[in-house]
């Protein structure tokens, strides 16, 4: 591979944002990438892989490279060497790359590898809750795993195809893509494509959505004709498939505080044509008292540290800090002991999270259910899903029913 200077100055422009000013890595990617219409696929996926790559693993390099944050330009240009020495990428003859010791790199690199937390690139009180919560052996794994790129899955939109049709308009656009076994509505790409681009998106024929995700709406047991509240809904990929499975009939009703996350579901709502979705802002209590003992369904998508799905959010590890999952933790129980009054008798609940925590998991369901609030509660089921055991994204999803 032969590097160019263009795209290796958008790099660094994008990790001087994303380490020093603190910017999300996945909007500075999408800024990049229109700096230069000029600039082909192969382009845009050197200069959002290799940001990536660097933030994924900024501890790593930036300890081979011996510089400390904050980074100025110069450090930043070190640990890029770092990343295309440890790629087998020859570095040009720039002022920038000057005295980069190659052996040295190599050296380092194989030393620090025998210590986890310097191998898997993450920080130490990271570390350590991994080991604690999962054990040592499982959280060795699991760091691993989170660490790989993830695979980019479709979830088929039954309201207006199928996975086969979808398949075959792909196919025509030069988008490969295989069927998951277990995923009854999704499609694997075989190679990374700019999916958002064909005709087959535009009409809402389907939504990026991770394999592990689309268990969520499953897990729901909805049927057609129900009243059902999602009540963390976002921007609302899990809505939207609860749409699908309900076929259009019945009542959805979408909760969030944010009332912009909301208006981003109405948007994708009218794309996918799904007709019977209702968006509710939470401003006050009266929103949530209002739906007490009146849903079939109660979906609570609950706020989480979102360690399962750090192969998405590399840069989720840097921001991330141990106060915030002990203030989340807190906010959990809060929403299960509120939200979980809107299940009428004999209707039933899920708790899910993007997390792989039990803390955050069933640590949570069973404090629940032990609460006066969660005394009439019986678990039916949990799902734990590690990321090297499936696959995909971790997740935790617990399925609960009001009894009498």
């Amino acid at each position: 591979m032969r590097l160019h200077r263009n795209l290796c100055f958008a790099v660094i422009d994008g990790l001087t944002l994303i380490f020093n000013e603190g910017k999300y890595a996945d909007k500075v990617i999408q800024q990049l990438l229109k700096r230069d219409k000029r600039w082909g696929s192969r382009d845009r996926a050197f200069v959002a892989e290799t940001t990536y790559d660097i933030v994924r693993w900024k501890r790593l390099y930036a300890e081979i490279a011996d510089v400390k944050e904050p980074f100025d330009r110069d450090n930043l240009w070190r640990m890029f060497a770092v990343w295309a020495t440890l790629k087998g990428i020859k570095l040009p003859d720039w002022k920038y790359f000057e005295g980069t010791p190659l052996r040295k790199i190599k050296g380092r690199f194989d030393e620090l590898s025998k210590i986890r937390k310097f191998k898997e690139s993450i920080p130490d009180w990271m570390d350590e809750i991994g080991k604690k919560e999962l054990g040592d052996a499982i959280w060795t794994k699991e760091i691993a795993a989170l660490n790989e790129q993830a695979d980019v899955i479709l979830r088929v939109n039954t309201l207006k195809t199928t996975k086969e049709k979808l398949q075959e308009v792909l196919f025509d656009s030069d988008i490969e893509t295989e069927f998951l076994n277990g995923y009854p509505n999704a499609l694997k790409l075989t190679e990374r494509a700019n999916v958002f681009a064909t005709e087959a998106f535009k009409k809402g024929w389907f939504e990026v959505q991770d394999a592990s995700s689309q268990l969520v709406a499953e897990f729901l047991n909805v049927e057609p004709g129900m009243r059902v509240v999602d009540t963390c809904a976002g921007a609302g990929g899990k809505t939207l498939h609860i749409a699908s499975l309900m076929e259009n009939k019945g009542q959805i009703i979408a909760l969030d505080i944010y009332g912009n996350k909301l208006n981003e579901l109405k948007r994708r709502a009218k794309r996918n044509g799904a007709h019977n979705i209702e968006n509710r802002v939470i401003e006050s209590t009266k929103v949530i008292k209002k739906l007490y003992d009146k849903a079939d369904r109660v979906l609570i998508d609950a706020p989480c540290s979102g360690l399962g799905v750090l192969r998405r959010n590399p840069d989720a590890k840097w921001k991330l800090q141990p106060d915030f999952i002990e203030k989340i933790k807190t906010t959990q129980q809060d929403i299960l002991q509120q939200y979980s009054r809107m299940v009428k008798v004999g209707g039933q609940l899920v708790y899910a999270t993007c997390s792989v925590l039990p803390s955050e998991n069933q640590e949570q369901v069973t404090a629940f259910l032990k609460s006066e609030a969660g005394v009439n509660f019986e678990l039916l089921k949990d799902k734990k899903i590690l990321v090297h055991k499936k696959g995909f994204d971790g997740f935790y999803m617990a399925l609960l029913e009001r009894k009498a």
